[in-house]
């Protein structure tokens, strides 16, 4: 069993593991933020503008008796769809959306380009006559003693 637990701690103590444990953390709290600002902010003068319509209290009622609210249905259990309240968490995926894609513009625009690096001067070469992979400096092939053309 020491084994299984070495090889969790090994996995959790990663970094990209604690990461993306604290982007799932921080994106929720996000999350409840965002929604309280669409639900208490942007939605009501929208509302306001739309003749008082309150969205998070749009409703279709599928009981076929009349209800005054969306918590007056609940309450006595009638099947309903919620299209404000879906329109909410629409309204809230949008404004997620645009603040991440805001976000990771800025870190790329703020990421260093990486210097271009040049490629890697080689050390080796190949016999053209055993084709042995052999120093580039050699004058004479190790492995088949022919006398390697010297390049000018």
């Amino acid at each position: 069993m020491s084994g299984i637990a070495k090889e969790f701690k090994e996995f959790i103590m990663r970094g990209n593991v604690l990461d993306l444990a604290i982007g799932v953390i921080i994106g929720a709290a996000f999350g409840k933020i965002v929604t309280s600002f669409t639900n208490d902010i942007v939605m009501p003068p929208i509302g306001l503008l739309l003749g008082k319509v309150d969205f998070s209290n749009l409703y279709i009622n599928l009981s076929g008796t009349a209800y005054p609210t969306l918590a007056a249905a609940k309450e006595a259990g009638a099947p309903t769809i919620n299209y404000g309240s879906f329109l909410n968490t629409i309204i809230d995926f949008i404004i997620v959306a645009l603040v991440i894609f805001l976000v990771v513009k800025a870190v790329n625009r703020m990421r260093r380009p990486e210097p271009d690096e040049a490629p890697p001067v080689p050390t080796t070469q190949e016999c053209p006559y055993c084709l042995s992979v052999i120093p580039i400096k050699a004058s004479r092939c190790a492995f088949c003693t022919s006398e390697l053309p010297q390049e000018s």
